[in-house]
């Protein structure tokens, strides 16, 4: 074969490999790690909760699986991740919302030990989780303030609430954790309600976190001032549905957020929200790279389709594969993109 065959030959055969390898996942950046971090998956489910943790030592946590609606996406977000077994699940409360994904999370992955609060649900998903729990030979740890999950690996962590098995409202019941790993702590609240959240103010416990998975997607009746200036977290997250019927987050609750100088970050406007942090260091690692206007909600979505841009809150916004995220809209014009005529005047 001469020279200018093989040439040839090379040249075709980067093309493919090109072709076959190089198109890009839309979630390829949760897996860039070295092995030395923890990673804090605070995955998109809509209206609904789930937290996918990965520690240092390879082990791994679920907390919450989201509402049924969303089992398949958060399936596929596990196995895109490589999950083969899940050491941790944990139902914070048994609110379709937060264990709808749990049943088919133990029909598809092994799972060492689960945690529940002591508190019941006459609810068929709830009674679905209990048939899969049993199906798995697994025995449910209750779970309540003063348990510890896990202390090794220089991984350190607990349980922290319910500090009462007699409360009114099922929110209340909620399993709140506390991960802390050298210098970095993350704190997971669950649909936890003011009465919660102060009897942990009031029994002493270091709330203090870098991150906080804020309370009930951002209800008024969570979030309290006298918890948030004990937690005094560098970033809150917010995990929601976009347009829900419950208005969350509630204006209340955001401001009192925005009086502590935190982040918020928000599923409904960033999609699944990426931590890592080696302890020391925290990085997040959505696509829009840290860009603090886009981290702050100044920003507007472009439709890789029809090329017409439109402000993030617009009732007609493209399907997430098709979107294209622009700073500004000197940005989007710049790119060829044209304003959308009702929600850009």
């Amino acid at each position: 074969m001469n020279k200018r065959k093989v040439s040839l030959l090379l040249s075709l055969l980067l093309v493919l490999g090109m072709f076959l390898f190089g198109c890009e996942s839309n979630i390829d950046f949760l897996d860039e790690d070295d092995g030395n971090n923890l990673l804090v998956n605070f995955i998109d489910v809509g209206q609904g909760d789930s937290t996918l943790i990965e520690f240092p030592n390879g082990e791994t946590c679920l907390i919450d699986g989201g509402p049924r609606s969303s089992s398949e996406d958060l399936i596929d977000f596990l196995k895109t991740k490589k999950i083969e077994k899940i050491d941790y699940l944990i139902g914070t409360h048994p609110h379709e919302d937060h264990i709808g994904g749990l049943p088919e999370v133990l029909k598809n992955f092994k799972v060492e030990k689960v945690y529940l609060p002591n508190k019941t649900a006459n609810t068929v998903i709830f009674e679905d989780l209990l048939k899969e729990i049993k199906k798995n030979d697994l025995k449910i740890i209750v779970g309540k303030s003063g348990l510890n999950i896990a202390d090794k690996d220089g991984i350190k962590f607990d349980i922290i609430a319910p500090n009462n098995e007699n409360y009114s409202n099922t929110n209340n019941y909620s399993i709140v954790t506390k991960i802390v790993y050298k210098d970095f702590s993350l704190l997971v609240t669950g649909d936890a309600e003011r009465e919660s959240e102060l009897e942990m103010v009031e029994k002493g416990y270091d709330l203090k976190s870098k991150v906080l998975k804020v309370g009930h997607h951002g209800s008024s009746t969570s979030s309290t001032s006298e918890f948030l200036e004990k937690v005094n977290p560098d970033y809150s997250i917010i995990s929601l549905g976009k347009d829900n019927s419950y208005g969350h987050p509630h204006k209340e609750a955001i401001e009192r957020l925005e009086q502590i100088n935190t982040k918020i970050l928000r599923t409904d406007e960033l999609g699944t929200i990426v931590i890592k942090t080696d302890g020391e260091n925290i990085e997040i690692l959505n696509k829009i790279e840290n860009d603090k206007t886009v981290l702050e909600g100044k920003y507007f979505i472009g439709n890789k389709n029809t090329k017409v841009f439109h402000s993030k809150d617009c009732n007609s916004l493209p399907n997430k594969e098709n979107q294209i995220t622009f700073k500004s809209e000197e940005e989007a014009l710049k790119e060829g993109y044209k304003p959308h005529g009702k929600c850009i005047k």
